[in-house]
């Protein structure tokens, strides 16, 4: 037993036990006797087993060393992965020489989950907020807008879609590594990933979908039945979209219309109808806004998407991005405008637009689009800009 545990120590993480092996340590522990037992007859609990690699080591895992510590005291987050593009990247802007150290320290996924649930945490991509941010900002902005002049937004309402944020985020992340594992085992940023290294095998990442489709069903009925068909439908685009960049350069497009679907849906669950001349703006203003910063992210990624034979709006564009970033800013600021206006919104609103319209012309100016650290800094940055937007409409609203 300690022989073998010391073997797993030194081997690499993303070997997973045979499932002999496995049974033997269950059976072991179990039986009083020094020898193991190997079973051979499926049960319930081994067909449980295979959902949780490294299952048995799992408790093991919450005893950090000082030097895990460490490390993540002085590990900096790396890119966070949620565009349609398929590249390397790295923190230098120094070309592919300095990859491996994209990842080169452990998450906090790896330092306190249990190992049998840390290949689903990082499939969920639990440990990079930014595309659940980027999501649940266009849900909190219509939730506001559509609260009462004078009043809070509701809370629960918006903890709901914050929770649903979390949820579709992860799902289309699962998707996505399920559509793209043979890509990703080509690409030294993605090959690690749980699924294309084979830490999870395809059974295990759609059981882990169906889950997490479990509960944003759950989320799902707490709304009004209008709210729950615009919801599902909203599934059509989770599941094409990772299949867009083999077919157009324009899958920050489609990704707009997939994350910013929470615009139309946050104003009809308060509502129980929608608007248009208010959601429709406030809606294609995401979109835009996806365009710039998925276009900015996408310009790590070029090269090995060549290389790799997938397409992205950064090649599309070229050394034209700036001017098109450009226009896609400008039609972003003023849907927003429109939408505002539309809504009779009060002045505090153009206050944070003016501020939220600085930050991005600051994303698209003086972005370098050949270092793929500044790029990954100003798409980072635009959770900030959502925050602008979300603090001018509920200052508005309340000051209605």
């Amino acid at each position: 037993m300690a022989s073998l545990r010391l073997t797993r120590s030194a081997s690499r993480a993303l070997l997973r036990p045979s499932l002999s092996s496995s049974l033997s340590i269950i059976s072991s522990s179990s039986s009083s006797s020094s020898s193991s037992t190997t079973i051979t007859s499926p049960n319930f609990v081994t067909r449980l087993y295979h959902l949780f690699p490294d299952f048995e080591n799992s408790r093991h895992h919450f005893n950090v060393s000082k030097k895990n510590l460490s490390l993540l005291s002085n590990f900096r987050p790396g890119i966070a992965w949620i565009s349609t593009s398929s590249g390397v990247a790295d923190n230098s802007g120094k070309g592919d020489q300095n990859n491996k150290n994209v990842a080169g320290g452990p998450s906090w996924i790896d330092l306190y989950l249990p190992r049998g649930i840390q290949p689903y945490a990082k499939l969920a991509r639990l440990d990079k907020p930014i595309g659940t941010w980027l999501l649940a900002w266009p849900c909190m902005w219509s939730i506001t807008l559509a609260s009462t002049p004078g009043q809070l937004p509701d809370f629960k309402m918006a903890a709901l879609f914050g929770c649903g944020a979390l949820l579709l985020r992860g799902a289309g992340c699962t998707v996505n590594d399920l559509l793209d594992r043979d890509i990703d085992t080509m690409v030294e940023r993605t090959k690690l990933r749980p699924v294309a290294s084979g830490l999870l095998t395809p059974f295990q990442g759609i059981c882990f979908l169906g889950f997490q489709l479990l509960l944003g069903l759950g989320i799902l009925l707490q709304l009004n039945n209008y709210s729950r068909v615009l919801g599902a439908s909203s599934l059509l685009l989770v599941f094409s979209y990772p299949l867009m960049k083999r077919f157009t350069f324009w899958p920050q497009a489609y990704l707009g219309l997939t994350f910013n679907w929470g615009a139309l849906l946050g104003w009809l669950a308060v509502k129980g109808s929608l608007d248009p001349a208010i959601v429709f703006p406030l809606y294609f203003s995401g979109v835009f806004w996806t365009l710039v910063y998925d276009t900015i992210y996408a310009h790590q990624d070029k090269e090995d998407d060549m290389k790799v034979g997938v397409k992205s709006t950064a090649l599309r564009f070229g050394d034209s991005t700036k001017e098109w970033t450009t226009g896609f800013g400008i039609a972003c600021i003023s849907s927003l405008a429109l939408s505002g206006y539309n809504a009779d919104i009060g002045w505090p609103y153009y206050v944070f637009l003016a501020a939220a319209s600085g930050q991005l012309a600051w994303q698209i100016w003086t972005v370098n689009l050949t270092c793929r650290a500044d790029c990954n800094r100003k798409f980072l940055s635009n959770k900030w800009f959502g925050a602008l937007i979300f603090s001018g409409i509920l200052f508005g609203r309340v000051f209605s």
